[in-house]
């Protein structure tokens, strides 16, 4: 008899709590082979191709692509040693991937297959044994189900959406969608909440909880049942009475639900809703990195203006040098940006202002000071703000981090960051001018203490040797942790900065 095992996803590493399903690798009733990738998700840090620890027939899959999986979740279940049922697995012979137990939780001593040990971060075939649901007798398995109400986050309103969804089909006589609604554990955990549900003809799989994880509460199911009697009133078609009534006292008002409180008018337009975008995979991780930075870090910003024609001349005399004496070694074979000419300058001032170059431990409350400056980029991509890091950047010249900063960019693009890529910073570069912006006071990168934003290099009147001209300018901020430093340091960080950027040739003193 085929044994089946769930897969559930695994820890990614680096503190990842979820990932997002971006395309399945397989159908439900094919067979996998030890190891292969089933399912490529998209963490906050990268994309990933998750691979499963068994062998078998895939008999179900949970969570649709673009649904939000959290750590833990089941993703699949695969039969084992034998063809898959068509039914889907028995509810009572489902074994979790990271503790071989079975769904209502007896060990299964005469386990035929083993995991693959080759495994990602947080799971085995030794894990700690998770917690089951068990299935209520008579109560019918579900059978190859395609994703798991349990596994997609609920949004704030479901409550309300759902029950009114629910209740409007049920009192209007509406076709029954239990048909259509996706298979999978019911995400209730009470009693209670079934056997009222149960009692009252409601289908808890068409309902979308307001508790944690889309957990269905009895208050959802209650909301649901009043606006089911509310329809059922709405659309009850009135009776004509043999005899006259007899007057009665008026009816004491009643308070109408929130919803039929705010209801428009029969025939009027309805109003625009709002849209909610969730915050999730790379926006979601920003969202909360910009908040805690917000919350945590003191910091404080300041601002010059700089002279950089000087600086363009420079990177425009080497680009006519390789293209007039290609030959030449000196030429070199890359054309040299901006980019990496201003971080070369920072990697220079870091040296003499390594107190920007540092972090802060609140815990030992101590400001713990980097060797090695590992220099971050900011990056807008279709997928969101990244901020890709390159490593040792203070041992690279200009063609090396021209280089570098290429290659991180067309990752960036294509969504192939590796969460190596993306963490381990210790110092921020902002280029804000491709925006075509001067100036602005950018969020510092936690757990970093300060970042250097670039605005745009454009004409602007200058007074040069005691005359006007027009040079090309920019507007150079320094947004930095005030306690790690006070403003004589950075004030003198960010005037050295603008020193060489006015005068590149003060590099030659530091190479």
């Amino acid at each position: 008899m085929a044994q089946v095992l769930e897969f559930k996803l695994p820890d990614l590493g680096e503190g990842l709590t979820g990932a997002e399903i971006v395309r399945w690798l397989v159908e439900v009733g094919e067979v996998v082979a030890v190891d292969q990738p089933v399912v490529e998700v998209e963490t906050a840090k990268a994309m990933v191709d998750v691979p499963c620890p068994y062998g078998g027939v895939v008999t179900a899959r949970f969570g649709e692509e673009g649904a939000e999986v959290p750590v833990g979740a089941p993703l699949i279940t695969v039969a084992v040693d034998g063809p898959a049922d068509e039914d889907g697995p028995p509810a009572g012979e489902r074994r979790s991937a990271t503790d071989g137990s079975r769904a209502d939780g007896s060990r299964a001593e005469d386990a035929r297959a083993e995991g693959s040990g080759n495994v990602l971060v947080g799971y085995g075939t030794s894990a700690a044994p998770a917690r089951r649901r068990r299935v209520r007798p008579g109560q019918p398995a579900p059978s190859a189900p395609v994703a798991s109400p349990a596994s997609v986050p609920s949004t704030a309103n479901g409550r309300a959406a759902t029950a009114a969804a629910v209740g409007v089909g049920r009192a209007s006589g509406a076709p029954d969608r239990t048909a259509e609604a996706v298979d999978g554990p019911v995400p209730v955990i009470s009693p209670l909440v079934r056997r009222l549900a149960r009692q009252n003809g409601l289908d808890l799989r068409e309902m979308v909880g307001s508790g944690p994880e889309g957990l269905i509460l009895r208050a959802d199911v209650e909301y649901a049942l009043r606006a089911a009697g509310t329809q059922a009133g709405k659309v009850r078609t009135p009776v004509a009475e043999p005899h006259p009534r007899v007057p009665q006292a008026p009816a004491p008002a009643r308070v109408r639900e929130p919803s039929q409180a705010h209801a428009p008018a029969v025939g009027a337009p309805a109003a625009p809703e709002a849209v909610r975008i969730p915050l999730k995979g790379i926006r979601g991780v920003m969202a909360d990195k910009l908040s805690r930075s917000r919350t945590e870090i003191p910091d404080a910003t300041c601002w010059v203006d700089a002279d950089a024609t000087e600086l363009m001349r420079a990177r425009d005399a080497m680009r006519r040098f390789a293209e007039e004496r290609p030959r030449s070694p000196a030429a070199g074979g890359t054309k040299i940006s901006v980019l990496a000419l201003l971080a070369r300058i920072c990697t220079a001032a870091l040296a003499r202002f390594p107190e920007l170059n540092s972090s802060v431990d609140m815990a030992a409350r101590e400001v713990v000071r980097h060797p090695a400056v590992h220099l971050g980029f900011a990056a807008q991509t279709e997928r969101g703000l990244v901020v890709p890091v390159v490593r040792d950047a203070h041992t690279r010249n200009a063609e090396s981090l021209t280089a570098e900063f290429a290659r991180l960019t067309e990752a960036a693009r294509t969504g192939t960051l590796t969460p190596a890529d993306l963490t381990g910073g210790t110092f921020t570069l902002n280029n804000y001018g491709v925006f075509g912006v001067d100036g602005s006071t950018p969020i510092i990168n936690h757990p970093e203490a300060a970042m250097l934003g670039v605005g745009r290099i454009v004409p602007k009147p200058w007074v040069h040797e005691g005359e006007l001209a027009v040079r090309q300018v920019v507007q150079l901020s320094l947004t930095f942790d005030h306690r790690v430093c006070d403003g004589g340091t950075a004030g003198g960080f960010l005037r050295y900065v603008a020193d060489c950027v006015e005068q590149p040739a003060v590099l030659l003193r530091t190479l």
